[in-house]
């Protein structure tokens, strides 16, 4: 029996660290970072329809539906394959936009390894990766689907043993421009590449915070919130901002922790993933 409909997780991401360590002519930026894929999720619905047709039947107000990378991914796909069938797509956002947790790329991820399936394509990750890159510079991560070491504009990426850990995350009330971060002129571009690969508790920095925070004073406030409360001075800003999060050994403490931060102050607990949910679709 065909499948004709799945309803589907799109976890969200952690840069555990993030360096920019180069631009290339093309304007993309070099990066070295730690992804970590954690279990909090939009959710995603994939419905067949035979007629071709590819839309989005929900989704969020602020993102035009031609523009969503859900549909430009599902198109591109299409076009790859050359499939005379189409899909409605559904997208129940649960993770901050303009928050660094990758849920748009995420979203996008979801859709080509769910389709992959639901229009009984075949194709290898590697191949699914190689798509995903036209899309954006996180989406080959998600489709890779392990913790791993990212470098260039995204495009390689190495598998690293992450141990199970909880986060608190937290997001303060800023839908951060990756562009305008990225393009600002003060943001340096020249950090020294990695040369290990075992990376201690800790290590490294985020190069975006600077730029990000100077924008958005909340996010200042929200890390420094964060540390203080969790007695945790590596709290952090993921990707460009502005979520910013903190480690811990264990769920209870981590719950603990968050109960303790301002009222004011929106947040959840996640745990960390060894796999995407959906590790078996390519």
């Amino acid at each position: 029996m065909k499948l004709s409909m799945l309803k589907l997780p799109a976890p969200a991401k952690l840069n555990a660290f993030l360096h920019v360590v180069g631009r290339r002519p093309d304007g993309y930026h070099t990066l070295e970072s730690l992804f970590v894929p954690i279990d909090r999720c939009d959710r995603i619905s994939l419905e067949v329809r035979g007629d071709g047709a590819i839309v989005r039947s929900k989704g969020p107000d602020s993102i035009v539906p031609e523009e969503d990378l859900v549909v430009r991914a599902a198109r591109l796909l299409q076009r790859r394959c050359a499939s005379s069938l189409g899909v409605a797509i559904e997208v129940d956002k649960r993770l901050p936009m303009g928050g660094g947790l990758g849920g748009g790329s995420s979203d996008a991820a979801t859709v080509l390894l769910g389709l992959n399936r639901l229009w009984r394509l075949g194709l290898s990750r590697r191949i699914l990766m190689e798509i995903a890159l036209e899309l954006g510079a996180d989406v080959p991560f998600f489709v890779f689907g392990e913790p791993a070491f990212v470098e260039g504009a995204g495009e390689k990426l190495s598998a690293v043993s992450f141990p199970t850990t909880w986060f608190i995350v937290i997001c303060p009330p800023a839908n951060v421009s990756t562009a305008s971060v990225f393009s600002a002129p003060e943001l340096t571009r020249n950090s020294e590449s990695v040369t290990i690969t075992v990376f201690s508790e800790g290590y490294g920095r985020n190069d975006l915070y600077a730029v990000a925070a100077a924008r958005f004073p909340e996010i200042v406030r929200y890390r420094d919130a964060l540390a203080r409360g969790a007695l945790h001075p590596e709290a952090r800003m993921t990707g460009s901002g502005g979520c910013v999060f903190a480690a811990f050994d264990s769920e209870a403490v981590a719950q603990r922790t968050l109960l303790s931060m301002p009222r004011d102050i929106n947040g959840f607990v996640a745990r960390s993933l060894i796999r995407h949910p959906l590790w078996s679709f390519a």
